[in-house]
């Protein structure tokens, strides 16, 4: 995902810098990236690489979930004047904010993307999806980080709070994301291979949801779920296939504890996560 958003950055000419590992950094500064996508096409950018954010740069963040901790002290250390956070779930906001307000003025924000994109053996990018979106809340539509998106290309969208914007994607993607990875097939089969525990499942996320500040329904949610492409996959299912690190923790383990704080009852999600967990330590 960061990837794809760099390259298209650059693409589009907006002076971009990609921020990782020491070895990752080396083989992108060499090689460069390649983008194979269903939306923009194929193409290839040459990558400016570096192991921490430049000094006062505007941060897109599209690290996993679980590698955020590790990467919060060189974001604070850079002073950065904008950070857009692109993580699943709830369960960060917290850290960033508390990391972050300060050194960039209050100019952060937690926002989400709905992509499908992953970096083939051959380090190619692959986009396999005709769209890439990305949603901030109100309030963010003349930020550098906002305008340099939309500028690449991206479908950018500014709708209401932080809160509303990060649920809106979670309430879909945790049952999706739990249920391929649990049965370990596409969403399709996945859905239908134990219907009460489907049901069940998308009822518990739809009432955490509605709690945690974004009312949501379980028959839009199911019918939103029903209407994803019967083949799609989740980055949480081929996670835990490899034996993790995966974003159980942010997807399932956490929604877990935000039921129990507002007196919802999880068996179906609690199910799940505890067979995810033991395949993991198994």
């Amino acid at each position: 995902m960061g990837g794809l958003l760099a390259g298209l950055l650059l693409r589009a000419g907006i002076r971009t810098t990609v921020v990782a590992r020491p070895g990752t950094a080396a083989r992108i500064a060499s090689e460069g990236l390649t983008i194979d996508s269903v939306a923009y096409g194929r193409f290839h950018v040459v990558v400016p690489a570096a192991t921490t954010p430049p000094l006062g740069s505007a941060v897109i963040v599209a690290v996993k979930s679980y590698g955020l901790e590790d990467i919060i002290p060189g974001l604070v250390a850079a002073r950065p004047t904008e950070v857009l956070t692109l993580l699943n779930g709830v369960s960060h906001v917290g850290l960033v904010h508390n990391a972050l307000d300060d050194p960039t003025g209050g100019r952060v924000t937690c926002g989400s993307i709905d992509v499908v994109s992953a970096r083939r053996p051959d380090h190619v990018i692959e986009h396999s999806t005709g769209s890439c979106r990305v949603t901030a809340r109100d309030g963010t539509a003349e930020w550098r980080t906002i305008k340099a998106l939309g500028a690449a290309g991206v479908t950018v969208r500014t709708r209401g709070t932080e809160n509303e914007v990060l649920w809106r994607k979670l309430r879909y993607l945790a049952p999706m994301a739990l249920l391929t990875a649990w049965q370990d097939r596409p969403i399709g089969a996945a859905l239908r291979a134990e219907p009460d525990v489907t049901d069940g499942l998308i009822r518990e996320v739809a009432a955490i949801a509605t709690a945690a500040g974004l009312p949501s329904s379980f028959t839009d949610l199911r019918e939103q779920l029903f209407g994803v492409t019967p083949g799609a996959t989740s980055s949480l299912q081929r996670d835990v296939r490899a034996g993790g690190p995966c974003e159980l923790e942010a997807l399932g383990t956490h929604l877990v504890e935000l039921g129990a704080l507002h007196g919802i009852d999880t068996p179906h999600l609690q199910r799940i996560v505890t067979a995810l967990t033991a395949r993991l330590q198994g």
